[in-house]
């Protein structure tokens, strides 16, 4: 039997029949993801494996490393076929990591590959999907299209021009694609140089000459209003931890001011100004009815000598030590005191803390939005099998599975796809499971609904995106 069969990670017969029945037709909506829009806008045709599977990913950077592969292999000037043959060692020696799963699933749902990837089978492998990429099949278009990916939401700074998102919604391209407002570079006024270059950037895209914070105000007002006009309807913060200070408008225009002059400020009137720009995202987003993402808990460039050698994101993070519960709460609670909480959905980074985001998710729920505050899906190092389950179930244990908005692909590679197979396999096996201990009815068609919904109508609903609901999964309000 090959290693990815139809049964995999199905593990008993009811995970088996839920999957086939529920999951494995469902479409897939991309809420947050990496993926460049540029090369969505430019429908991307890739040159060899190498582009499509390893180009930025830092994940198998990672694995490589601890092999010992020389850095010219991940991120340096080697071939694209040394890069390629190079990680092909690799992969048998990630047993056990969720890279060899991955691997093997990706090969297969894209190019139809049931060989195991390693030293003598990757040149017969890299030949084989070489000749596939050359197809309209494979594109970035042919992706979206391959795995029924009915809508995108990119990741994306205010300052960007949205371009690319304006090509692309004035294209025929039957996957709806928005863009996502992430405001992480205003909250750097710690590094005036570098924040106050992305002031003068957001600035000029938003046409405000920015001198006061009331002029910062403005621009981001104003670009939360052209991200909403080509149908943005979420947010994202990639935060250490929430920031939740509270400081008032006079003491934040002091914080600017110093900043905008080109002078440091402290960490404690860091974290305030960061408290006083959270709070007005936030009013935006209620504003607007959108819903706003927080991924909490990533220690990101742990390693200093690498981030000056290879710069950011290129695999040298790692889960961060920090609280997070009064922070959050208070900003919440902050915001909920307002009338002003918008849709949420709180990822966590260290699964210590999932018990604690699934309850604080249920704290503020007032009976006006079903989920209205999500535990979210495990993401980046708690996107694997073992952490899956660890998340379903602090949120099965504290709120309502069923009304889970589903997995993520947190991902800037065209062929993560797969991931969202992965998840809802996981699920429908602990679904399974439970139905065969006697811990659920024996109606498959009770745990199918469940499914259903999570796997697709639940975040169709919830996010208000106006993609084409699937025909089972209707979104139940």
């Amino acid at each position: 039997m090959n290693f990815i069969h139809d049964d995999f990670l199905l593990q008993n017969h009811a995970a088996k029949r839920l999957y086939e029945e529920y999951a494995a037709g469902q479409p897939i909506l991309d809420y947050h993801c990496h993926l460049p829009a540029r090369e969505i806008a430019e429908n991307r045709r890739f040159k060899n494996l190498f582009e499509a599977w390893l180009e930025g990913d830092h994940y198998k950077w990672r694995a490589m490393r601890a092999d010992g592969v020389a850095e010219k292999y991940c991120t340096g000037d080697a071939g694209d076929y040394e890069k390629f043959l190079a990680w092909a060692r690799v992969v048998p020696r990630t047993l056990r990591n969720p890279l060899y799963h991955w691997t093997h699933l990706e090969l297969k749902r894209y190019f139809g590959i049931d060989d195991l990837l390693d030293e003598k089978t990757a040149p017969s492998i890299w030949k084989r999907a070489n000749e596939q990429l050359a197809s309209d099949g494979l594109t970035a278009h042919g992706i979206l299209a391959k795995f029924s990916v009915r809508a995108v939401c990119t990741t994306d700074d205010p300052a960007d021009s949205l371009e690319h998102h304006q090509r692309i919604a004035a294209s025929n391209l039957a996957t709806r694609v928005y863009p996502t407002f992430r405001p992480d570079a205003v909250l750097n006024v710690h590094l005036p140089v570098d924040w106050n270059f992305w002031i003068d950037k957001i600035g000029a895209t938003a046409n405000v000459e920015i001198r006061k914070l009331a002029d910062l105000l403005t621009s981001i007002r104003k670009r939360h209003d052209e991200f909403h006009a080509l149908g943005c309807r979420l947010s994202d913060h990639g935060l250490d931890h929430c920031y939740a200070d509270l400081c008032s408008e006079r003491e934040a225009a002091a914080i600017f001011d110093t900043a905008r002059s080109g002078r440091a400020v402290t960490p404690e009137e860091r974290s305030r100004f960061a408290g006083f720009m959270m709070l007005y995202f936030g009013r935006l987003d209620a504003e607007k009815g959108w819903t706003k993402q927080m991924h909490l808990g990533a220690r990101r460039n742990a390693n200093s000598r690498m981030r000056q050698q290879v710069g950011r994101d290129a695999g040298y993070d790692c889960v961060g030590d920090w609280p997070q519960g009064e922070a959050l709460v208070s900003y919440l609670d902050r915001l909920d005191q307002e009338n002003a909480l918008p849709k949420m959905v709180i990822y966590n980074l260290n699964p210590r803390d999932n018990y604690l985001f699934a309850t604080i998710a249920g704290s503020f729920s007032d009976g006006s939005t079903a989920g209205k505050i999500q535990f979210g899906s495990g993401w980046w190092f708690l996107d694997q099998k073992e952490a899956i389950e660890w998340q379903i179930n602090a949120l099965s244990n504290t709120g309502l599975l069923s009304r889970f908005i589903g997995m993520v692909t947190d991902s800037r590679s065209f062929l993560s796809y797969p991931r969202h197979e992965y998840f809802r396999r996981v699920l429908c096996n602990m679904l399974g499971a439970d139905i065969e201990a006697g811990l659920l009815p024996a109606d498959e068609s009770l745990a199918g609904r469940l499914i259903e919904d999570v796997c697709f109508g639940n975040a169709a609903a919830f996010l208000g995106l106006g993609c084409v609901t699937s025909e089972k999964a209707g979104g139940r309000a």
